[in-house]
């Protein structure tokens, strides 16, 4: 395992562009901090992002994380461009040639793919502990160890999303069109949904929906606004009452690790099938 991984720690090393763009992403999770100097004043009224409630314990893991899920397109850039990297260089032919099976070249990816998500994920979570202890009204214990369930979403939702990327790096070659295969994908995802509510006036179209990949990897962490409880009051006194199951639910992470299965198990088989 360690072998495989220091192969692909390397190319990415003396890859320029992998790490231009990983500096941006962790630098955009960083951003995210930022929100504590959010200050704003509309005649009498004083807002300050930080005195709001956003980062009390246990709700900053939820709003952490579904923040920084919209940053990964950067990571994913860096797997489908690891992945193009190989055809476009020749390495894979090489890799091969030196006594490294396809097994062992595709788990060596699959290895990355898990190790930028648990990095991501520890950064997250780190950076979110420090600024729940800062901010946070309620630091007992029980309340900030709860909702990490949130954390582990994130990673399974990251090592998903990557091996999407994975999948269409090796059926398709070309990093660009990859990206923009998955660009097509979540398109075709929104059409369908539009579809089966719209068209085909289904009422509980999401039973069928949380079966597509993307909209399943977003199921797994909700938008955490509504949860807010500034928010909620706000609805109620509109006349709107929100209930929503904001937890991260099982049925959910298991249609994401199945997908996840089925996007590296479909990689290895279209490499182990290819002629390279």
């Amino acid at each position: 395992m360690f072998r495989l991984l220091q192969i692909e720690l390397y190319k990415i090393k003396h890859n320029k562009a992998s790490k231009v763009l990983i500096t941006i992403y962790f630098g955009l999770l960083l951003s995210i901090a930022l929100l504590v100097n959010v200050k704003f004043t509309i005649g009498d009224f004083n807002f300050n992002l930080a005195e709001s409630g956003i980062f009390n314990f246990p709700y900053i893991w939820h709003l952490f994380t579904y923040f920084a899920s919209g940053f990964k397109f950067f990571l994913l850039l860096v797997i489908v461009s690891m992945m193009a990297n190989e055809y476009s260089n020749r390495t894979l032919k090489q890799n091969l040639i030196d006594g490294l099976s396809k097994k062992e070249f595709m788990l060596s990816k699959f290895y990355t793919v898990i190790l930028l998500a648990l990095i991501s994920t520890l950064f997250v979570g780190v950076t979110a502990l420090i600024l729940g202890f800062i901010y946070s009204d309620f630091t007992e214990i029980s309340i900030v160890f709860s909702d990490w369930d949130y954390l582990l979403a994130y990673f399974i939702k990251l090592v998903a999303f990557f091996s999407f990327g994975l999948f269409l790096g090796v059926l398709i070659k070309r990093s660009a069109f990859a990206v923009g295969a998955m660009l097509v994908w979540a398109v075709i995802e929104a059409i369908s949904t539009g579809i089966l509510k719209w068209a085909f006036k289904i009422e509980h179209y999401e039973r069928i929906t949380q079966f597509f990949p993307l909209n399943a990897m977003s199921n797994l962490i909700k938008e955490p606004i509504t949860r807010f409880n500034g928010v909620k009051s706000v609805a109620q006194q509109l006349g709107e009452k929100i209930v929503k199951d904001f937890s991260v639910q099982g049925q959910d992470i298991l249609i994401v690790l199945v997908w996840t299965s089925i996007f590296i198990l479909g990689s290895y088989y279209l490499l182990k099938k290819r002629d390279l």
